[in-house]
């Protein structure tokens, strides 16, 4: 069963999308943001990040429209800057839908119905899976800027959920194809997702339609 409904503070951006066991580093300065993280902090230091949509930049100030699908993540750091602008590490925990959003703060708060968290994939279909992203992102890297190194992969996280999570969020990709990542409920299908959207992006350098995207394939 899904979780009840619960309040969440939100904190829209137009180019991040947080996934669930993925660390987000931010500065915050804007006064209404610093209240939140102020509020957090004094409580469970949750913050859901929610993407904007549309021509956000008319109502930037107010309350512009915002994607209904986001993460929420924990304040695992803090750091308080001496003018009251901060510095802080989030993690992202758990994803969730935008129910309705509820009036009362300089922020954002919104009701949020919790996305279910599939168990573990099958140990077979999980190696096939990494496999797949091995041979497709090596070639992204030929005849870039960039350079793989042979120790790269020992970096990343061995459970697929959290290496496609990982990839999701570094890769340079379009914040809504990131969000339709996020969208996929099952591991193996978000890792799917991944692989088309990192063969496009191969395509495009090979056609060199590649629309301002950068040589490498990080940010």
């Amino acid at each position: 069963m899904a979780d009840a409904e619960e309040l969440v503070a939100l904190f829209p951006l137009p180019n991040v999308v947080l996934f669930p066991e993925v660390d987000l580093p931010l500065h915050v300065f804007e006064p209404r943001y610093r209240e939140m993280v102020a509020d957090a902090m004094e409580g469970d230091r949750r913050i859901g990040m929610v993407l904007l949509r549309g021509d956000w930049r008319r109502d930037y100030q107010g309350s512009p429209p915002v994607f209904p699908l986001g993460c929420a993540g924990r304040i695992e750091r803090f750091e308080r800057l001496a003018d009251g602008r901060s510095n802080l590490l989030l993690t992202g925990r758990r994803r969730f839908e935008v129910v309705e959003e509820v009036p009362g703060k300089p922020y954002r708060r919104a009701k949020v119905r919790w996305r279910e968290e599939p168990g573990l994939p099958d140990r077979a279909a999980a190696s096939t899976a990494v496999e797949r992203l091995r041979s497709t992102i090596t070639p992204l890297f030929e005849g870039s800027a960039s350079s793989l190194p042979e120790s790269w992969w020992e970096g990343m996280p061995d459970a697929l959920g959290a290496l496609v999570n990982r990839l999701g969020f570094a890769l340079d990709l379009d914040p809504v194809e990131k969000l339709s990542l996020l969208e996929c409920d099952e591991a193996t299908a978000r890792c799917d997702r991944l692989v088309e959207m990192l063969q496009f992006l191969a395509a495009e350098r090979r056609l060199g339609t590649g629309g301002g995207r950068g040589e490498g394939p990080w940010h």
